[in-house]
């Protein structure tokens, strides 16, 4: 086998074409071109589908336009709290990060654990002692500091509300953006990987942590059924355990990956009023992009496809 293929998201939620300006969906198409042509170079040289997830994610991460990274929203406290999980389809191994502050790129951390400790999940003060140990690029207050993400929060901390990453006139128009990147891969080995990234909501607290670093939430993948990364409403995807659910529905019940997503997506999430969508790769390269939201910032491409990139619905 040698084709390959590949999908990033970078958020979904109310995006709307009337509330965007032509230069903002000309930098997010550019974001998002940049982020998947990353990916696709590892894939296309023979490298590996977890590799090419992890550049994929970092490119997102050190732009601010996304809510992961470099622009991560702030907490209630001013703080940018970061969460990251990646998965390798192939033995089923994985590796996330939660609560963390000051790392450049989470994803990296997040591949760390997986790859240099016997754990999966680390979070807080632990994860930046093992980030020291593993000599993980440290960046300071300023380079997360990006003014809209500050105003942000003063908006929210207005009406004491904890909102999902948004624009500067979401508040007032009532939209809601899902901010969180992903990437799903397959490699010209058919090995699948996934992993996601995020800043979380702004003016939140209480360590308040999302699906994006929980395998099974928001992050799966395994070689015999597919590869997924959520971006939504955080609390309603761990409940639904949406990225597990995909797979076990292939797994068990021998659904297509259009159907399994579809049934999760646009059935299971809808009843409990679980907003958002994701990015999804099954071991025959077939890739899906499901949401359910008015728009999701994402793009696919394959070795025999063209590079497709979508904002709205």
């Amino acid at each position: 086998m040698n084709n390959y293929a590949i999908a990033i998201h970078g958020g979904a939620g109310t995006i709307l074409k009337s509330t965007m300006t032509a230069e903002k969906e000309k930098a997010y198409t550019l974001g998002l071109k940049e982020a998947i042509e990353c990916g696709e170079r590892i894939l296309k040289a023979g490298g590996s589908a977890l590799e090419a997830v992890e550049l994929s994610i970092k490119s997102m991460e050190d732009n601010p336009l996304f809510n992961a990274g470099k622009g991560a929203v702030f907490t209630n406290l001013g703080k940018n709290e970061l969460d990251a999980s990646i998965m390798n389809g192939k033995d089923l191994t994985a590796g996330a990060v939660a609560g963390i502050t000051n790392i450049k790129n989470p994803i990296s951390l997040a591949k760390s654990v997986m790859e240099n400790s016997e754990h999966v999940l680390l979070a807080g003060e632990g994860a930046m002692d093992f980030a020291k140990q593993m000599n993980a690029e440290f960046a300071d207050d300023a380079y997360f500091f990006v003014q809209l993400r500050k105003e942000q929060l003063e908006q929210a901390k207005k009406s004491d509300g904890v909102y999902l990453d948004h624009t500067d006139n979401v508040v007032e128009n009532g939209e809601k953006k899902f901010g969180t990147v992903g990437a799903v891969a397959m490699d010209c080995n058919g090995n699948l990987a996934a992993g996601t990234s995020t800043g979380g909501m702004t003016n939140k607290k209480f360590g308040r942590i999302g699906d994006s670093p929980i395998i099974g939430a928001g992050t799966y993948a395994n070689n015999e059924t597919c590869a997924i990364s959520c971006t939504g409403h955080g609390e309603l995807f761990i409940r639904s355990v949406v990225a597990y659910d995909i797979s076990c529905l292939i797994e068990y019940k021998g659904l297509s990956l259009k159907d399994a997503c579809d049934e999760v997506v646009m059935n299971k999430l809808v009843k409990i009023g679980g907003e958002g969508g994701l990015i999804a790769i099954d071991s025959h390269g077939n890739i899906e992009l499901p949401f359910n939201s008015e728009g999701m910032y994402r793009a696919k491409k394959s070795s025999n496809s063209e590079l497709y990139i979508g904002i709205y619905k």
